[in-house]
């Protein structure tokens, strides 16, 4: 194809404009091309990026990883090609070998309180302060994240229910695990411990969003709700 032929990205139909596409139809409905030229965004006055962006897989046999070996100085020798769009390939190509690389990260599970007792050893042991978190789950109960809701002195902290399953609902948790420490070693639940558990379990019922377990952390062990019957 000769480049006086070639289509700017601007004469393109909406929908085929690499951007306009990737918003409207998403990422993986690009070509390598169009997400290339997304990178380099705009050709030449003969050439639009989308066809520029061709040329340099062409002459990479299409391979990616040929792609990602190329300098900024092999890049620039395609007209069209400055040091700052050279640049930002390299850079894109290098972001995506370093993900390549990066082991996929194992999501806990949550089984039983012990579980719940490791997974925030390393956040609450040791604290001097009162510290209370929420663990959101999935529906297997892999945890989706761990959410400090609140931290106060030596003797208690505050927790709001709506900022509980507000946290809940936004992260699409499916159930919740109440988790605070008590600095003083003491793994016995107040009665404000009993009443506060009491109040969440119950919104969580009305919400569809059960509340699994409450534990008491302390250094030396742990009071699970769940394992004690009293949820």
């Amino acid at each position: 194809m000769s480049q006086t032929n070639s289509i700017k990205i601007s004469e393109l139909a909406e929908e085929d404009r690499p951007r306009e596409k990737l918003l409207l139809k998403g990422k993986s409905s690009l070509s390598d091309a169009e997400l290339i030229a997304i990178l380099i965004g705009s050709g030449t006055p003969t050439v639009s990026a989308v066809d520029l962006s061709r040329m340099i897989l062409r002459d990479a046999s299409h391979d990616l990883a040929v792609l990602a070996r190329m300098s900024v100085r092999d890049l620039m020798k395609f007209k069209g090609i400055g040091e700052a769009k050279a640049i930002s390939i390299v850079a894109a190509m290098e972001l995506g070998r370093r993900r390549k690389e990066q082991e996929p990260q194992t999501r806990s599970k949550i089984t039983c309180s012990k579980d719940i007792y490791d997974i925030m050893r390393p956040d609450l042991y040791d604290e001097i302060v009162e510290h209370f978190y929420l663990i959101l789950l999935s529906r297997s109960n892999y945890v989706i994240k761990k959410q400090l809701l609140s931290l106060g002195g030596t003797a208690g902290t505050v927790v709001d229910a709506k900022i509980v399953f507000k946290i809940a609902l936004e992260n699409m948790a499916q159930s919740v695990i109440l988790v605070h420490n008590h600095p003083s070693g003491n793994t016995g639940p107040s009665e404000q411990d009993k009443k506060l558990t009491a109040r969440l379990v119950k919104i969580g019922r009305e919400l569809d969003l059960p509340i699994l377990d409450h534990v008491i952390f302390a250094d030396r062990g742990y009071f699970s709700f769940a394992d004690e019957g009293i949820l």
